[in-house]
């Protein structure tokens, strides 16, 4: 499956994943908890310091952050019109904010790393019966098929802007539910084949 990791060194790869993860979610708690335009701008600036800050690092993921200041611009735009200009500065700048913490956290942190870390956090409930090996393994999944949906999404983009010189938009959802369903089914058998189950 395709990864949004960056093999480009920076210095967020230095740091351990579980503090790069535990930092990812106090930081994104705050950002919810904050209620202030003037607060969330603060909050943005930072956001944009780290995004510049790791470089090359972030290119696999800059057309991903493209898509989500689209989709938050038309988020403001529309409490804006609704004549709520601080819910749509609010609004705008949380979705920023916490998919840029995302993306640097998955820029910067191997998914095998991330495998190890849910399997150490969820550990102490497998004492209780708690089937915490496959439960960390779901969440890997999923974590791996979001980010295999958007580099599946920016290839077929890709390659039909070759083709017709145009972005496919819309279009390339058929192919795109096709591509990962055919992923999905091969990461079963392979579950299958190895698990047994």
């Amino acid at each position: 499956m395709g990864s949004l990791y960056s093999e480009h060194h920076t210095w967020l790869h230095g740091l351990r994943p579980g503090l790069k993860l535990g930092l990812m979610a106090v930081l994104s708690t705050v950002l919810f908890l904050l209620q202030a335009p003037w607060a969330l701008v603060l909050c943005a600036l930072g956001c944009a310091v780290l995004w510049f800050s790791l470089g090359a690092a972030t290119r696999v993921a800059r057309r991903l952050i493209a898509s989500v200041l689209i989709a938050a611009a038309l988020i403001a735009v529309f409490h804006a019109v609704m004549g709520h200009y601080a819910l749509a500065t609010v609004s705008a700048l949380r979705l920023a904010c916490a998919s840029t913490l995302g993306v640097a956290l998955t820029v910067s942190t191997h998914p095998t790393q991330l495998l190890q870390l849910l399997e150490q956090l969820l550990a102490p409930l497998g004492r209780l019966g708690f089937p915490s090996e496959r439960f960390a393994l779901q969440l890997a999944l999923m974590l791996r098929f979001i980010e295999h949906f958007f580099v599946q999404w920016k290839r077929l983009d890709e390659a039909h802007r070759l083709r017709t010189g145009k972005g496919g938009g819309i279009r390339l959802l058929a192919p795109l539910s096709i591509q990962m369903l055919q992923t999905a089914r091969r990461v079963a058998d392979a579950l299958y084949a190895r698990l047994g189950q």
